[in-house]
């Protein structure tokens, strides 16, 4: 069995989801928030659509001071305003059509007023506070490629650029298999149980990175249950598996056997990666996926971020995640053949803001090192020494 290279491992997986490309599906504006853009998002009309002003004030012609024909703005609502001759303003505010004959806008606090005059306490520049049609956007313009995460600010383009309805990605479907005789999921655990780290999770992770969980299925360690879960009903529906546990070479480890039972064939037997190293990717029979994570909690969320998320990114359109640049604050000795995943967080020190340092307690069983991390920093086999550039990929959930 050869282990396959971490870089490897992320570029098949997100291959093998790119030919399991989801259905795409209308959905409301008002219900996609974190789905996946299926097609490209275009402006509908110019934005703004008309000449507007950008500030609350007067709309004046010339350079004043001015008759005041209105100290009331119209309602913007209304699509109507008087035009202005020279010598002549009109209250506006923010978002107002600009009158017929308007120069610019004078800003209410740059104002006073004598008598029945307008007078200007700065003048403006001619064209000042005047929003022109399409000056953020012209009509088809591109606004958001296909595979952009529909985020506050797109979904907001999306609304004032003329769109009711997105063409999204359908969230592939994911089958949790949580494995282990000695995981309890609720209380204290007893000398030699563990509790439960995955179910609480591993949804959310799956949303997070496009998916939706579909089932979960909890089992003892033995081949029979082993089996029956990976060929239950709602396995066979499910796009992708992703089971915890059970993918090591012992006679407690039957997930393996189980593929293999099922007909299935092992894409990647494991990964030359530190924590994580017995992760699995099978294909199964009916143009299934399976990902098999390892016990340990830190190992299995490390491997998640190198076969579920590249996995579900191909399905949904998107590119891998991009390996980013920082600076390490610590010394990393030579680990030949093997890339080690390092939760860290950035540092404020004399290293600089572009400074990462390993969190604590990262042994493969432990937990804690992550939850305070903001990034995963990937340290080749050759180690890096402190100040040095290294790599780093953005926590994906």
């Amino acid at each position: 069995m050869r282990d396959h290279s971490w870089e490897a491992a992320r570029t098949d997986a997100h291959r093998l989801g790119a030919l399991r490309t989801a259905r795409t599906e209308s959905i409301d504006l008002h219900h996609a928030a974190g789905r996946i853009l299926a097609t490209e998002l275009r402006a509908n009309y110019p934005l703004p659509h008309c000449e507007t002003s950008a500030m609350d004030g007067y709309a004046v012609n010339g350079p004043g001071p001015w008759q005041l024909l209105a100290d009331l703005a119209p309602n913007p609502g209304e699509g109507k305003t008087p035009g202005i001759a020279e010598g002549q303003a009109i209250a506006v505010v923010t978002g107002s059509l600009i009158p017929t004959g308007t120069t610019s806008i004078l800003r209410v606090e740059d104002s006073h007023r004598d008598g029945a005059l307008l007078v200007a306490d700065r003048p403006p520049r001619t064209g000042a506070d005047i929003r022109p049609a399409g000056t953020e956007a012209a009509a088809g313009e591109l606004l958001a490629s296909a595979g952009t995460r529909l985020r506050a600010g797109v979904l907001a383009t999306a609304a004032v650029s003329g769109h009711d309805e997105l063409s999204v990605f359908a969230r592939p479907s994911v089958h949790l298999v949580f494995t282990g005789d000695e995981v309890v999921t609720s209380g204290y655990p007893a000398p030699g149980q563990v509790r439960d780290g995955f179910s609480p999770v591993l949804p959310l992770l799956v949303a997070t990175l496009g998916g939706q969980t579909s089932g979960t299925t909890r089992i003892g360690d033995t081949l029979e249950a082993t089996v029956a879960a990976l060929d239950s009903a709602s396995a066979r529906d499910a796009n992708i598996i992703v089971t915890t546990g059970g993918t090591g070479f012992s006679d407690r480890d039957f997930v393996r056997a189980a593929v293999h039972e099922l007909g299935g064939s092992e894409v990647i037997s494991s990964i030359a990666m530190r924590p994580g190293h017995p992760s699995m990717l099978s294909s199964l029979p009916g143009n299934r996926l399976l990902v098999a994570l390892p016990g340990n909690p830190l190992a299995a969320l490390m491997a998640a971020a190198t076969l579920v998320d590249p996995i579900l990114r191909g399905a949904t359109g998107r590119a891998p995640a991009r390996l980013r640049a920082a600076v390490s604050t610590a010394d990393f000795g030579p680990l030949p053949g093997r890339t080690r995943l390092v939760p860290a967080s950035w540092t404020r020190d004399a290293a600089g803001p572009d400074a990462l340092a390993p969190s604590e307690h990262i042994a493969p069983a432990m937990l804690r090192g992550l939850a305070a991390a903001d990034a995963i920093l990937v340290i080749g086999p050759e180690g890096a020494a402190a100040g040095a550039p290294v790599h780093y990929l953005e926590l994906p959930w």
